[in-house]
């Protein structure tokens, strides 16, 4: 691009960012091209035109003050119009005759009024600009025809509906990029709320992943740590289940956590993004508890019907969370059940324990509640269930939750 381009396009932007500055420049073209036309031009002949004086200085500085005054026309029309019409009302009664630069001014300024402010006073300015310039017509001391008459009227006329059409076209484009501007901060709100709830979700995995194994593992440590001495055998099947569960733990963790990923192949993809666990999976999840030494036992009743994948996965991760806090607070001698009944509509899920640890629980989920509970009543209202959580009859704890088989 050459310097000179450059300098045009440079000094376009500077004008459209000062539009008075660009108003005045264009105010003063406009002066240049009608003031030596004003003064250079000889009046013709005749017994009509004699009413009219010659130009002179003080009709030279009229022009200039009236044509100036367009510097004001976007910020203030409706005075701007006035003025003008004042201005050429004065040089009519003093017998100046018309010139370019007031009769450009003039229909700029019914323009402006029109492009630049509401229909209200838009029509207001057109109707006073409209009254006066056919006023102004009958009056001229110069015969004129009414073909002229109208034609110039049409212009004023045509001059105001322009302006009018700009100023919808230009609320229809703002309105457009208004809309526009709407619809992304949407985009970017949603984008945002998907990015949170999605850590959320990965949030509660992990917990539920990392919560249940490494209860298990805890568990098998400590009785390994008792019996080694006196149980070689049985020792070394607790650190057998202990390597098992930690495996079973860094699968789901990296299958969990893949999903963030985004550069793999699709291979790699297929290993990470395996199914989510559900029911089907519970009697390998109660397998793993009861190698812990706690007695979990298993009841279903109705008839067994796959549910929606989601209150699937949710089910089997409350399960899951219920016995892990089982294994955390219900003591050594501690039992439990799982109990699932199918009805026609809901799946109702029960997990109670006899175990003694329901006010450590409590306390401990009062102070700090973390991800357990919160993980428990979020999965259960994502999908439109029921959750009932606190310390069973005869002792013990329970956790009731009740799903919709179709979420």
């Amino acid at each position: 691009m050459s310097p000179r381009i450059r300098g045009l396009l440079a000094f376009r932007a500077w004008l459209k960012a000062r539009p008075q500055a660009a108003d005045a420049l264009f105010a003063l073209g406009l002066l240049l091209v009608g003031l030596p036309q004003l003064f250079l031009e000889e009046l013709p002949t005749g017994a009509d035109y004699d009413h009219f004086r010659d130009p002179d200085v003080w009709s030279g500085l009229l022009v200039v003050v009236v044509t100036m005054s367009l510097t004001w026309r976007q910020r203030h029309p409706l005075p701007v119009l006035a003025f003008i019409i004042g201005g050429e009302l004065v040089m009519a009664v003093a017998g100046y005759p018309p010139s370019v630069p007031d009769v450009v001014a003039f229909l700029i300024a019914v323009y402006s009024v029109a492009a630049h402010r509401g229909l209200a006073q838009s029509a207001l300015g057109g109707l006073a600009g409209f009254v006066y310039f056919l006023v102004y017509l009958i009056l001229l001391p110069v015969p004129t025809s009414l073909p002229v008459v109208v034609t110039d009227c049409a212009l004023v006329v045509g001059v105001w509906v322009l302006g009018r059409n700009l100023r919808l076209r230009r609320a229809y484009f703002a309105e457009l990029e208004d809309r526009a501007a709407r619809l992304e901060r949407a985009r970017g709100t949603d984008a945002r709320a998907a990015r949170i709830e999605e850590r959320s979700r990965i949030a509660r995995e992990l917990h539920d992943v990392v919560a249940h194994h490494v209860s298990v593992m805890t568990v098998q440590a400590g009785a390994a740590r008792r019996i080694i001495d006196r149980d070689a055998g049985s020792a070394r099947e607790a650190m057998s289940t202990i390597e098992e569960v930690g495996r079973t733990a860094l699968s789901e963790m990296r299958r969990i956590v893949g999903v963030l990923r985004t550069d793999r192949d699709a291979e790699q993809a297929g290993r990470e993004l395996a199914p989510q666990p559900g029911l089907g999976d519970l009697g390998e999840l109660l397998d793993h508890v009861r190698e812990t030494g706690l007695s979990v036992q298993l009841w279903i009743e109705g008839e067994a019907r796959s549910p929606s994948p989601g209150v699937d996965v949710a089910a089997f991760r409350l399960i899951q969370e219920a016995l892990t806090n089982t294994l955390k607070h219900a003591g050594p001698q501690a039992r439990a059940w799982v109990r699932l009944y199918y009805g026609d509509r809901d799946l109702t899920v029960e997990i109670e324990d006899d175990g003694r640890g329901t006010a450590t629980f409590m306390a401990d989920s009062d102070d700090n509640p973390g991800h357990g509970l919160v993980g428990m009543y979020e999965r259960v209202a994502l999908y439109g269930g029921e959750l009932r959580i606190g310390p069973r009859v005869g002792g013990g704890f329970g956790v009731r939750a009740r799903f919709p088989l179709e979420a």
